[in-house]
């Protein structure tokens, strides 16, 4: 996560850096370039998730044109958990604590914060791995348990976003 702090960084322009020079004024930059490298991180995974929704969506378009209408709503669930969990990653307010935000997030729990963010990026993978698994077992007496799995997956990323916005009300 750190990488994407150091890109913001290395872009400030000769304003800023010499704005930094200002006593009290670098740490209001820092928290700004976090903020910054939030927003750019969470767009990448939002956009990550985004392409799995939409191949989610495509194998739903071929079971009903195959006929197989019986299994949508079982996958609907995913799909819906997996929409809501995009457009909360989306709509979220950026950043780490601003300058003048009552809620103040110090280094250890903004180290906290990266490992949740880490934790989605990875998780994008166990939802591809469980969209594959569901693609592969149509028609198969595997079909329900890769369902089940779709949606445990799904549910998960929607748990993890809600103890890291957890963490970034509270500090906790």
């Amino acid at each position: 996560m750190s990488d994407l702090f150091d890109r913001v960084t290395t872009q400030q322009d000769a304003l800023k850096k010499l704005l930094a020079k200002i006593p009290g004024f670098k740490g209001y930059i820092e928290r700004s370039d976090r903020r910054s490298a939030d927003k750019l991180l969470r767009e990448t995974i939002s956009d990550k998730y985004q392409q799995q929704w939409q191949r989610l969506s495509s194998i739903q378009r071929d079971l009903v044109n195959a006929g197989k209408i019986e299994v949508i709503d079982d996958i609907e669930i995913a799909a819906v958990r997996l929409r809501q969990f995009i457009d909360r990653i989306k709509t979220a307010a950026y950043g780490y604590s601003g300058f003048f935000d009552a809620v103040k997030i110090n280094e250890a729990e903004l180290e906290k914060i990266y490992q949740f963010d880490l934790a989605l990026m990875t998780m994008v993978d166990e939802i591809s791995n469980a969209i594959d698994n569901l693609e592969v077992s149509i028609d198969t007496d595997g079909f329900p348990a890769a369902v089940r799995n779709l949606n445990q997956k799904a549910q998960d990323c929607v748990d993890s976003f809600n103890k890291r916005s957890e963490l970034m009300k509270f500090g906790q």
